[in-house]
């Protein structure tokens, strides 16, 4: 391997790294512009493990902009990546996977919502993310993301709500 194709190796995934987070920001931050961004034009989310729906990411997006009013306060954190980048003998290619975990900290909107106090998470989920990424002509997309939510626990009022 020359050092053009281990720099470009390291650019690739300083890119996909790039790309992720701002997957994770987009949601946190409701930019679903953003969101949809990140995607390829055929590009689809699968959240169905977690209580969601499955579909091209636009529509996923507009469920997502309409579900996470319900959380005034998200933060994802995703970590462990595992970056398999497309070998073609030697050289990098144009698609990916990458599987990460993640926790997610939310907290459901309440009457106390002015009250800086009540910023405490009271539904969190844990589990793992599976994306495709494709190479494009504006850089690396995700062209699929299916979440296997492994875990999530309530807290406060919503657990004995539930």
């Amino acid at each position: 391997m020359t050092q053009r194709v281990e720099l470009a190796t390291v650019m690739d995934r300083l890119d996909i790294d790039e790309l992720i987070t701002g997957y994770a920001v987009a949601v946190d931050d409701g930019d679903w512009a953003a969101y949809r961004g990140l995607f390829t034009p055929a590009g689809r989310a699968d959240y169905r493990t977690s209580g969601g729906i499955e579909g091209p990411a636009s529509e996923v997006a507009d469920w997502l902009a309409e579900m996470m009013q319900l959380f005034p306060v998200r933060q994802h954190l995703i970590c462990n990546r595992l970056l398999r980048i497309q070998d073609l003998g030697g050289y990098p290619g144009d698609r990916a996977e990458l599987q990460a975990d993640y926790v997610n900290p939310m907290r459901l909107r309440s009457p106390d919502d002015d009250d800086d106090r009540s910023t405490e998470p009271n539904f969190e989920s844990g589990g793992r993310y599976a994306f495709s990424l494709l190479r494009t002509d504006g850089g690396w997309r995700v062209h699929k993301v299916v979440v296997h939510e492994k875990w999530r626990r309530t807290t406060g009022a919503l657990a004995a709500a539930g």
